[in-house]
């Protein structure tokens, strides 16, 4: 492996950064942007994904293109957190996501969450997850963090998100805190805005910091920076990503975090609609930031880095700021950038489904009434539910394969109705006289809350008279906005992996013993 003195500057900027490629196959943009400007890291997302020898096979391919045209292996990169934002296939384990796991009230589910994803991330060739989520999610219409996070408390998101940092790191693959200072007291998403967090310092302190903190005193390895203004901390305008009195000041002085530092993408619209990716990118490295995500457009990174060569060479910006960063990378690189073999008899194995069918079931959350348990054949039975759709940037888009009231319907032999994902007064009137002659109703909502004619079928359901069992498939406030005798369970996730955990609960097998980590 080259060492930074052996490095040109243009070699040296393209270690710190990450870009993307819109395919299965590696695009003749992305080879570009390897060859010329010697990129030497790589993010994958679900549109490059098909299965997992096809995964292995181009993280391979990836891996020799960065060899052959920078010498050094890379950091291939993704966000693999389990639950909504998933981007490995159906034949790999795709364990629960964060707050579903901290229901199940043991923070060992954590660990083995974390350490399944990282045998089975190494054994496809990805070295760098991105994840887990350390924001607290106090703020109950945060649009973007929501389900991602462990909690609503310091304590909680600090005793799951350890444990799955240290599962990761135990596994072989770097793992990477978001999103720091915190993005849980949000109700902007920053992937469509720029959110604003109006908090002291002292207020940071008590709550949003803490797990960090915590984290970084058990070996945190990265921290991902959030692109949001905290104008009592930052006085100049610009978000943390872009901000030396957060990311050198706070993360690297106060808290005294050694680690790589990375930028959220600068492609979100708070960095490319206020300021602009290239600026974005070259304000972050003035800030501290280590690596540069600029996650789907390689375009962009070839104009960030020919930006940054001019603040060099016109003494903007000092050459060593980037040689420190460098050197991190590399040191890092040389602990788990090897290029080995897939390994695909571990991805998917017997055992890591099983482990995560067992954590599964144990997500589930009983939050009203009693379940009313659903025999196989009983004709007095409909399910019905709404498709999943796409709730925000970070989640992978929908497969409209996967449906709740189908899957439900045909495992116990029942009738089954699809309703709207937000159905009209009149959608809801059809709903209602399918539902005629059914004594019990399972109704699955997906982010009720947000899609408010669901909450109305449901409560008119209710109203009618009908047995009523609501399942939460996405976030589980939809039950605080439902009135009456019904039976809650919160599940967390629209999938078959969640869905297969239902089946027990809901035929009353195994009683529900997952606890909501957050008020609801």
């Amino acid at each position: 492996m080259k060492s930074v003195e052996q490095m040109s500057l243009r070699e040296k900027l393209g270690q710190m950064f990450v870009t993307g490629f819109p395919s299965t196959e590696i695009s003749d943009e992305m080879k570009e942007a390897i060859e010329h400007y010697k990129v030497g890291n790589v993010i994958l997302f679900a549109h490059n994904i098909a299965d997992k020898r096809q995964l292995g096979e181009l993280t391979a391919e990836l891996q020799r293109r960065f060899v052959a045209h920078t010498g050094i292996p890379g950091f291939i990169t993704i966000d693999q957190e389990g639950g909504r934002v998933t981007r490995l296939p159906r034949d790999a384990t795709n364990v629960a996501g964060a707050m579903a796991i901290a229901a199940t009230g043991r923070p060992e589910n954590a660990y083995a969450a974390g350490r399944i994803t990282a045998r089975e991330l190494k054994a496809l060739g990805i070295n760098f997850n991105l994840a887990p989520v350390l924001d607290i999610n106090n703020n109950p219409l945060n649009p973007v963090i929501n389900i991602r996070s462990y909690g609503d408390s310091a304590e909680k998101v600090t005793e799951y998100g350890i444990p799955m940092m240290r599962g990761l790191l135990d596994g072989g693959v770097l793992s990477a805190l978001k999103h720091f200072p915190g993005h849980g007291d949000t109700n902007v998403d920053s992937h469509l805005g720029l959110p604003v967090i109006d908090k002291s310092l002292e207020e940071l302190e008590a709550l949003e910091l803490v797990p960090f903190q915590a984290a970084i005193g058990q070996g945190a390895t990265a921290i991902m920076s959030a692109h949001i203004l905290f104008p009592q901390i930052e006085k100049s305008g610009v978000p943390a990503t872009m901000s030396h009195t957060i990311i050198t000041e706070l993360l690297k002085g106060k808290l005294g975090f050694k680690g790589l530092v990375l930028s959220d993408c600068l492609e979100m619209a708070a960095i490319r609609q206020y300021y602009g990716t290239a600026q974005g990118a070259l304000a972050a490295v003035k800030a501290g930031i280590d690596l540069l995500f600029i996650s789907h457009t390689p375009a962009l990174v070839k104009e960030s880095i020919r930006l940054i060569e001019q603040a060099v060479a016109s003494g903007e910006l000092e050459e060593a700021v980037i040689d420190a960063s460098v050197a991190k990378i590399l040191a890092y690189k040389a602990k788990v950038a090897a290029v080995e073999p897939p390994n695909y008899e571990v991805v998917g194995c017997d055992a890591h489904r099983r482990a995560d069918e067992l954590m599964r079931i144990e997500t589930i959350c009983l939050i009203r009434g009693n379940v009313q348990p659903v025999r196989v054949g009983d004709k007095s039975v409909l399910f019905m539910g709404s498709y999943a759709y796409r709730t925000d940037l970070a989640m992978s888009s929908v497969n409209r394969d996967v449906h709740f009231a189908q899957y439900m319907g045909e495992h116990f032999a029942a009738d089954y109705a699809l309703i709207e994902i937000d159905p009209n007064e009149e959608q809801r009137a059809e709903a209602l006289r399918k539902a005629q002659g059914y004594r019990h109703i399972v109704l699955g909502l997906f982010n009720a809350r947000e899609n408010k004619g669901q909450l109305a079928l449901a409560q008119q359901l209710i109203d009618a008279g009908h047995t009523v069992t609501a399942v939460a498939l996405g976030r589980p406030y939809d039950f605080a906005h439902l009135q009456g005798e019904y039976c809650g369970l919160a599940a967390f996730e629209y999938s078959h992996s969640a869905f297969k955990s239902l089946i027990p609960i809901l035929s009353g097998e195994i009683a529900p013993t997952g606890k909501i980590p957050v008020q609801l």
